[in-house]
């Protein structure tokens, strides 16, 4: 007879926060996750809440696509359960420079392309591969996460504090002045969290500055500058077919250039966790060297199907317009309610929506007061639309941004357009009850 074993209560607090590593003891936490588990917390309390939180899609609004879904079953069905390359899968890898010569019209070789379990780790890699500690990287503020993954590499950031004058997007002029003492340059367009496309004119000057820049590094010998190019959300712009990049504005960027996609967004599928970069095949050999340690590879299933839905031009862009109406509604339903609101002489305003899953919106309650409490800073503004509209948000310093000014991202890729009907009902209501 097998005997029962004792369950044993294990006193584990003998391990404080001072025993661990000095990095983990300095590593900020996400802020959009801290409040997306907080929002989640009074969901689950029965709190009739918009969340407009989390960068993610809930598939009963946001259903990823069904071939792309049974292509993953039927990889499962046949076999496709054991580690995949490193590197991804050939016919992954295969596809996405097919993908690559057939939406933005540029020829890369397989060699280039890395295939990862999302993004994130690409950009991870990106950083090691590139950057020595100590070196710095320039990034736009705000902007998704590039002040955590210096800290984390060893990077010195160097915030480029941007404004709704240039859509939130870096300046040429901006990163001129920077180009001279940087390793790296971080850009993201369409802008996670303000949904801004960079104006093409502007990503060409700044990719001729880079080009030039290295011409004047290559005669001195020194090692060049990279850029870090994340079009994650590309397909997810609205009003442009083939959003530029910078190979396509300049092509004698393309050597200095590390671009970074994935099916997370584009795709609705942000749990199937596959994306890739494309970059020169020196700079994807050491990534993939060392994302071989790391084990970020994306699942040899999702791999699969993923090539062969990249292949089907034809499903691929019919995805893309559905994406684009749903998206579009839910983003058009917060902006003409924030016009409205401003229009009535409410302290909001917002930035017309051009594509991803995000609004900018302006809520200018510092200095003012709710039901006798003072607002000072953003933060405060945050409780206070939770609190007095149940309508959940997320500052822009989350994103890097030091700066309060009242700017917030709103993120519509988990409600229903009824449940925005009925939060801005009740942020009108808020809004009225507000006073100097």
């Amino acid at each position: 007879m097998t005997e029962s074993k004792a369950r044993h209560g294990l006193e584990l607090s003998a391990i404080q926060d001072e025993h661990l590593s000095a990095l983990s003891r300095g590593l900020i936490g996400s802020e959009v996750l801290r409040i997306a588990a907080e929002i989640r917390a009074r969901v689950s309390q029965g709190q009739a809440i918009c969340n407009l939180t989390v960068g993610d899609f809930d598939p009963h609004e946001f259903r990823p696509p069904d071939q792309l879904l049974a292509g993953v079953q039927t990889a499962l069905a046949n076999g496709h359960t054991n580690y995949p390359p490193s590197n991804g899968t050939l016919e992954l890898r295969q596809a996405v420079t097919r993908f690559h010569a057939r939406e933005f019209g540029l020829d890369y070789p397989v060699e280039s392309v890395l295939v990862a379990g999302g993004a994130r780790p690409l950009i991870y890699a990106t950083y090691r591969a590139l950057v020595d500690p100590g070196e710095r990287v320039a990034y736009p503020v705000p902007s998704w996460n590039n002040n955590h993954y210096c800290y984390l590499t060893g990077a010195k950031g160097v915030p480029i504090e941007v404004r709704r004058e240039s859509k939130f997007h870096a300046t040429p002029e901006q990163v001129k002045a920077l180009l001279p003492n940087i390793r790296l340059l971080a850009l993201c367009t369409p802008l996670n969290p303000t949904g801004t496309a960079i104006d093409p004119d502007a990503l060409t000057e700044i990719c001729q500055a880079i080009v030039g820049e290295n011409h004047r590094r290559h005669i001195h010998g020194q090692r060049p500058v990279f850029l870090l190019f994340d079009q994650v959300y590309w397909a997810l712009e609205f009003d442009r077919p083939t959003p530029p990049c910078p190979p396509m504005l300049v092509p004698e960027v393309a050597p200095y250039t590390v671009m970074l996609d994935a099916i997370s967004k584009s795709l609705a599928a942000t749990g199937l966790r596959v994306g890739w970069s494309v970059a020169s095949p020196a700079v994807t050999q050491r990534m993939s060297d060392l994302l071989g340690h790391i084990g970020a590879w994306a699942p040899r299933a999702e791999q699969i199907a993923t090539a062969e839905f990249l292949d089907d031009a034809e499903a691929f862009h019919a995805f893309r317009a559905e994406m684009h109406q749903k998206l579009r509604a839910r983003l058009d339903r917060l902006y003409r309610a924030f016009a409205a609101f401003k229009a009535r002489g409410l302290p909001v305003e917002a930035v017309e929506p051009e594509g991803t899953l995000y609004l900018s919106a302006h809520i200018d309650l510092i200095g003012r007061s709710l039901d006798g409490a003072r607002m000072e800073n953003n933060e405060d503004i945050r409780k206070a639309l939770l609190a007095g509209a149940g309508l959940a948000v997320v500052p822009f310093q989350a994103f890097g941004l030091a700066r309060e000014d009242g700017w917030f991202r709103l993120s519509v890729g988990a409600v229903s357009i009824e449940a925005i009907e009925r939060g801005m009902e009740r942020l009108e209501a808020m809004l009225e009850r507000v006073t100097a």
